[in-house]
């Protein structure tokens, strides 16, 4: 994999951390902050894909919101309500739902 040369200016105190880690880790402070770099990116990757997953969310309750003002209220929990519905029904016929 090829690499590309970058200059960065770092704080004083910023160099000494990285150092320290650096020689803790037996590894070059290059390679300390390229580490660094790829979770700072991953992890903001993983932010947008959250901050996605929760813009669809939202847009499913405002979808869910206008769908219940025209055609009313939604139960939460729609197979609970057809189970109980078909457990209803069998027992009416006098079959079992065991």
């Amino acid at each position: 994999m090829s690499k590309y040369r970058a200059q960065i200016l770092l704080e004083p105190e910023q160099h000494q951390a990285l150092s320290e880690i650096a020689e803790q880790r037996q590894q070059s402070l290059s390679h300390v902050v390229r580490e660094i770099v790829e979770d700072y990116l991953v992890e903001h990757d993983l932010d947008e894909q959250l901050q996605q997953e929760i813009q669809a969310v939202k847009a499913l309750a405002d979808l869910r919101r206008k769908i219940q003002k025209r055609r009313g209220l939604i139960t939460d929990d729609l197979l609970a309500e057809a189970r109980q519905e078909r457990s209803a029904e069998l027992d009416q016929r006098g079959e079992s739902t065991a």
